[in-house]
């Protein structure tokens, strides 16, 4: 393939969609090159939809795209052996007015998502693989060479969304190799049950859907999180852990998937449900502190590829389409304007990201992930405390109320001191500061 694109994007995930879409409805001529059989393919998600991020792209998704339920509660839970404590917000606004979240199949999504690109002018080809980038003497990013015969390929620019691996990133040297401790590896069931089912154990009507996410017990001392999604006639359910942690602790995720599902708060939910899909997937969980260089001469980086995680409140695909489509507009107005994607130039995209959610969230959070690494008490020991307290404090065993509270107080004290419950509350606000 010898002509020339204005942008060639690498991988057909949601950030790829996203700058796909963006670049070819501004009339660009645009190439997408996916590893995968098809878009969605080869993708594993929770999956949570964030409307808000795919509406600035594509403001009438809601009437073609394959959702399945629109969020109407959301539960947490710290989970003990045999029981959790949680807490629950459920607004029947979000029940009649545009969804704000939704739970989706990734394989229909990308699919669809993929076909509003086309359909606005992207190229894609998929099962290619692109073995390296291109570049002219003075080091610029001048295209791809892809595994074909005379695979070079040539662009103004290049768009990295190949997934949290970017071996392509690694390989040309615009990122180091992933850290263990900034990587999660998570698994993933998909659970069919008779829609009716569902909506009876989740107490649901229509197209409304919950989304549980828990920590605690279910990862085994590691750091991470569980998760389970009401589909339409499916449940998604997950847990996920830092491979750091699970090569340390010599744990499969598979492992933490069963030990999950057999939990007495869960196996209920899932009961007699048929599992046809399992698929397991890294997670970018390094948080801010682990975010590379984001753009150089004739290229940017998207997505999982650029490690946009927000690990506290599990969001990741509204952050993969927002960075998709602002690359795409850097991209659009330099190109337009006759002027080179050179490193000065797309600063522009790393300014456009600092002006957004996606970076002001991530610096907010920045230091979670070191925090959880160093205090595991908020993993192993909150769970507990909190579970022993509730289940103290409603046990009516003839016992005065008064006496139940000093004794939860003191169970605390014991467990992490009073100086440590103190210096505990301060870590956990500094971490989110």
């Amino acid at each position: 393939m010898s002509e020339k694109f204005d942008v060639i994007i690498v991988g057909a995930g949601p950030a790829g969609n996203a700058a796909a879409y963006t670049l070819a409805k501004a009339g660009l001529k645009v190439l997408q090159l996916e590893r995968g059989e098809y878009p969605g393919s080869k993708n594993v998600m929770g999956a949570i939809l964030y409307a808000n991020s795919l509406e600035r792209i594509i403001p009438d998704f809601r009437e073609h795209a394959p959702l399945e339920r629109h969020l109407i509660e959301q539960r947490m839970w710290m989970m003990e052996e045999n029981s959790f404590f949680g807490a629950h917000y459920r607004s029947e606004e979000f029940n009649t007015t545009p969804g704000n979240r939704y739970t989706i199949i990734r394989a229909r999504f990308d699919k669809w998502f993929s076909e509003q690109a086309q359909s606005a002018g992207d190229l894609l080809i998929c099962e290619m693989t692109v073995k390296s980038l291109l570049r002219n003497e003075q080091g610029r990013v001048i295209g791809v060479e892809v595994e074909r015969e005379d695979g070079k390929i040539y662009a103004d620019a290049i768009i990295l969304a190949d997934g949290v691996n970017s071996l392509l990133a690694t390989r040309a040297g615009l990122r180091s190799d992933i850290k263990p401790d900034h990587v999660a590896l998570a698994v993933k069931e998909m659970i069919f049950l008779p829609r009716e089912t569902i909506e009876a154990r989740f107490n649901l009507s229509g197209l409304g859907g919950v989304a549980i996410e828990m920590l605690g017990s279910i990862t085994a001392g590691m750091v991470g999180t569980g998760f389970l999604y009401t589909n339409k006639d499916s449940l998604s359910i997950g847990v996920g852990g830092m491979l750091g942690d699970m090569r340390a602790q010599k744990l499969t995720p598979y492992e933490l998937l069963e030990k999950m599902k057999a939990h007495p708060s869960i196996a209920p939910l899932i009961a007699g449900g048929e599992t046809r899909e399992y698929a397991a997937h890294l997670l970018p969980e390094g948080g801010y502190k682990a975010l590379p260089q984001l753009y150089g001469d004739g290229w940017l980086m998207v997505g999982d590829s650029a490690g946009f995680v927000n690990s506290v409140h599990r969001e990741g695909s509204n952050l993969a389409m927002e960075s998709g489509r602002m690359a795409a507009e850097t991209l659009i107005e330099l190109l337009q304007a006759g002027q080179a994607p050179s490193a000065a130039n797309l600063a522009r995209y790393q300014a456009k990201l600092d002006e957004s959610f996606v970076m002001k969230d991530m610096k907010k959070y920045r230091n979670v992930p070191e925090t959880l690494h160093t205090q595991r008490q908020f993993i192993n020991d909150y769970p507990l405390l909190f579970n022993g307290a509730a289940h103290r404090f409603f046990t009516v065993d003839g016992r005065d109320k008064q006496s139940k509270e000093k004794e939860i107080v003191a169970t605390f004290v014991k467990r992490r001191s009073l100086f440590g419950l103190l210096g505990d509350a301060f870590k956990l606000w500094r971490a989110t500061r």
